[in-house]
């Protein structure tokens, strides 16, 4: 397909759903008038992220929403021709998941659960168990959630799968342990573009990166949304403030350039890999 305008957003969401609902309204008004096809929300955007991730508080844990809550298919509806990624925690039942959901006008386009759950998040949600890309009106996705993307084996398998755009969700906090005094200095602001970057250029695939800003219990998130070129270039970006990375991009056509020459995905070794560590 042709170009197309991809939008992630830098904001803030907390326990008040209805408010969390009217944030993701306006962001999808915004990203429309921007021309968007895509927009990624970021995790836990419905209900927010934890309050304190080395002891959570479990009377004090997010909102957990079946997979057809109507909160959902409300967002689904205010997509309408746009195609929208947005994170929430997920009723399992017995379990809770960190979850992202992809939707548009038409319902469901795709669901992940994540993978790669922190020391804190364990003690707040089971961890899923796959990886897997999907179908939309803007190009196959994959969703990663947070910390999924500190582990390249998550984004190659998505790319193996198909996956043109790597939708990344986060609630993403400065330091917990070694706060700096500038957000420019702080440690985990500098994994998470590094992230970012490596995650698009070792699987020559864009990369969408949305994160919360503002902070929640003792955390502060980092913002830094951004898009992500297939050679790992930074496209558009918010830094630390909320707003929207937007950037014009065909997807096929960058992907076709980046892979022009080295292939990253057809030049694998696998029977050289190391599977397991036993």
């Amino acid at each position: 397909m042709s170009s197309i305008r991809i939008a992630a957003a830098a904001a803030h969401f907390g326990r008040d759903l209805e408010f969390d609902l009217a944030r993701i309204a306006k962001l999808v008004d915004d990203a429309r008038g921007s021309g968007a096809g895509l927009l990624v929300l970021p995790d836990a955007a419905l209900g927010g992220y934890l309050a304190d991730l080395r002891h959570p508080d479990p009377e004090a844990l997010p909102p957990a929403l079946k997979p057809d809550d109507p909160l959902i298919l409300r967002v689904a509806r205010l997509a309408a021709e746009m195609v929208v990624c947005v994170g929430y925690c997920e009723d399992g039942g017995s379990e809770r998941y960190n979850a992202a959901v992809c939707v548009s006008g038409d319902g469901i386009l795709g669901r992940h659960r994540k993978v790669h759950l922190p020391a804190g998040e364990i003690a707040a949600y089971t961890a899923g168990d796959r990886f897997d890309a999907f179908d939309t009106p803007v190009g196959r996705i994959g969703m990663l959630i947070d910390y999924d993307k500190t582990f390249p084996e998550s984004a190659r398998s998505l790319a193996l799968d198909g996956a043109e755009i790597l939708a990344c969700l986060s609630a993403w906090p400065t330091s917990i342990t070694n706060r700096a005094p500038r957000m420019a200095q702080d440690r985990q602001a500098k994994l998470f573009d590094l992230y970012d970057q490596a995650r698009a250029a070792e699987n020559q695939v864009v990369l969408a990166s949305s994160n919360q800003t503002g902070a929640m219990g003792g955390m502060r998130f980092l913002g830094q949304s951004k898009v992500v070129g297939p050679g790992g270039d930074i496209l558009a970006r918010t830094w630390a403030k909320a707003g929207l990375a937007v950037a014009e991009i065909d997807v096929a056509e960058e992907i076709d350039r980046a892979r022009r020459v080295l292939r990253h995905l057809d030049e694998r070794r696998p029977a050289a890999y190391r599977e397991t560590t036993s």
